[in-house]
């Protein structure tokens, strides 16, 4: 019996994810926003300090994201909260836990190799200043392909797999997070074209199953994303981990 831990793992992908696992017999531990506030770093860490010692599989599911801009009781912006520095916390403080494991697997879910890159913020990664809720989904995106090429890079020798998954377009329920019309407009186009989440988690299930043997592994709904595009530059990775590193020190 495996042990997989999902943040975001009560609703959406990650809850049918998490019904699917269960009924393969793994060992399921769903967080959700009752159990912490993954938009906090300090909650976050003593979530991480209150999970098991032993896991198998992490999977990053959880974010949030608003027309608006939110800032967090920390002073963070909510999405690059929630989206960045909570999955950056949770790899780096669950990797003790992952590294006990015969065969440990991260599995971030998140836009990688999509058509419209976007672009981190470097001087304003807080989008005080012209913030929409589009440039801070795709700054995240793209922050999230630098947070599995900089765990790859600064844990050379861990047995660990770092899987960037790109669902593509899901009926997930997000579009209950938007504000009128447009939840009543993306919540029509997900149920019009987006794949069930069922679907989605059946999917992800059988990539768990057997999990790439690469340190580091980008895919698009199953297709490879080359690692040699530039959302993967290794320097810029650095500077991440660096930033992110020193934003969290006080956790």
């Amino acid at each position: 019996m495996r042990t997989v831990v999902i943040a975001g793992g009560t609703r959406g992908i990650g809850g049918a994810l998490a019904d699917e696992l269960r009924r393969a017999g793994d060992r399921v531990v769903a967080i959700g926003s009752a159990d912490a506030d993954l938009t906090s770093v300090r909650e976050t860490s003593a979530l991480a300090d209150r999970l098991p010692d032993k896991i198998d599989v992490l999977v990053l599911a959880a974010g949030r994201f608003d027309q608006r801009r939110i800032v967090t009781s920390e002073g963070f912006e909510q999405t690059f909260a929630i989206y960045v520095l909570g999955r950056y916390l949770l790899a780096e403080r669950l990797r003790p836990a992952l590294e006990r494991a015969q065969t440990p697997v991260i599995l971030n879910l998140s836009g990688t190799g999509g058509i419209r890159a976007g672009r981190i913020h470097w001087n304003d990664l807080q989008l005080a200043s012209g913030y929409t809720m589009f440039k801070a989904t795709m700054q995240g995106a793209r922050a999230n392909d630098l947070l599995g090429a900089g765990f790859a890079a600064h844990n050379p020798h861990s047995p660990i797999r770092y899987v960037l998954y790109n669902p593509l377009f899901v009926d997930s329920g997000m579009h209950r997070q938007l504000r009128q019309p447009m939840r009543a407009l993306v919540g029509a186009s997900a149920a019009l074209l987006g794949s069930s989440t069922a679907s989605a988690a059946t999917l992800l299930a059988a990539l768990l199953a057997e999990p790439p043997a690469a340190r580091l592994t980008a895919l698009r709904r199953g297709a490879p994303v080359p690692l040699t595009r530039p959302e993967f530059d290794q320097s810029a990775a650095a500077r991440l981990y660096t930033i992110l590193a020193e934003l969290t020190a006080a956790a």
